[in-house]
């Protein structure tokens, strides 16, 4: 079972599990055995309302799912300041309730957390270990998540996420991109990205081993906003001088929701278990804007 498979992510994820190749991604290979031959039910939003705990019950009952992959949240980071009792409804209270029918049909939880679960105040990558302190709603919400799942559960955090299906980075940089006029991104935010053709690939291996404990999935590398919105536009084949470097602090009207200065992950835990790490995310990133052009 997928929750949220109608998201950027999720949606990749049941393209992966049913044995497809996502837009922009690439034949599996190094991360392990990716059969596509077991059942997969993508359940987005309007099939599942994972806040409902009665609906969420009901299609456990009905499905009785070996793994579940819970991608379904609210992601909105600045949405999430104005209305928090939401996003700990959607994000915390909502994976209660997958949780708790998982566990009634001895079902294995996967479950996507972000990199906002950190302050950012660290001067080295995060590694799995380390003590969470979010700064926002968002990341309050989604750590509340991973307090839900008991010992045998399996929490990946991920950042910075792109993917060919939905609103992202990616797809606002090239936007911007088509039209004149210089663009302005924050130079003082690092991050890794993440591309969700090739996390889902690695999101799969976590379910056919059902690997318990907090793993850190990203692509490989690091860079800030500036860097990433100047490697898009190099991708697309535009010019990327036209990307200025502003702080944070500079940002007109101002976000509402803190964000850490650094929340590069660690993938710590994933390479101790032997696996291949991701693509460096330079390489994800020209495989996805090829595909967004092939697709216009």
């Amino acid at each position: 079972m997928v929750t949220g498979s109608g998201g950027q992510l999720g949606h990749d994820v049941a393209d992966v599990l049913a044995g497809g190749v996502p837009p922009g991604g690439v034949a599996p290979s190094g991360l392990g055995e990716v059969r596509g031959d077991d059942e997969v039910f993508a359940l987005d939003h309007a099939r599942l309302d994972v806040a409902d705990r009665d609906l969420v019950g009901a299609a456990f009952a009905g499905l009785r799912p070996h793994v579940v992959v819970h991608c379904a949240a609210w992601t909105a980071v600045d949405a999430c300041e104005s209305d928090p009792g939401r996003a700990f409804l959607v994000n915390a209270v909502g994976t209660r309730n997958v949780v708790e029918a998982a566990r009634r049909y001895r079902t294995h939880v996967v479950y996507v957390s972000t990199d906002y679960v950190f302050d950012g105040s660290s001067a080295l990558p995060y590694v799995e270990w380390d003590r969470p302190n979010p700064l926002s709603v968002y990341g309050r919400s989604k750590l509340g998540g991973e307090l839900e799942l008991g010992d045998d559960g399996t929490v990946v955090r991920t950042s910075w996420v792109c993917g060919y299906h939905g609103a992202n980075m990616v797809r606002t940089v090239l936007r911007l991109g088509d039209q004149p006029g210089k663009l302005r991104f924050v130079d003082d935010q690092r991050g890794s990205p993440s591309f969700t053709a090739d996390l889902a690939r690695a999101l799969a291996v976590v379910c056919r081993n059902r690997l318990p404990g907090v793993f850190h999935l990203t692509n490989q590398g690091e860079t800030t906003w500036f860097g990433f919105a100047r490697a898009v536009l190099e991708a697309a084949g535009q010019d990327s001088a036209r990307v200025e470097p502003i702080t944070t602090a500079e940002l007109d009207p101002p976000r509402p929701a803190p964000r850490p200065a650094n929340s590069v992950l660690d993938n710590m835990a994933w390479r101790a278990q032997g696996f291949a790490p991701l693509p460096p995310w330079e390489d994800a990133l020209g495989r996805l804007v090829g595909a967004l052009r092939a697709g216009e």
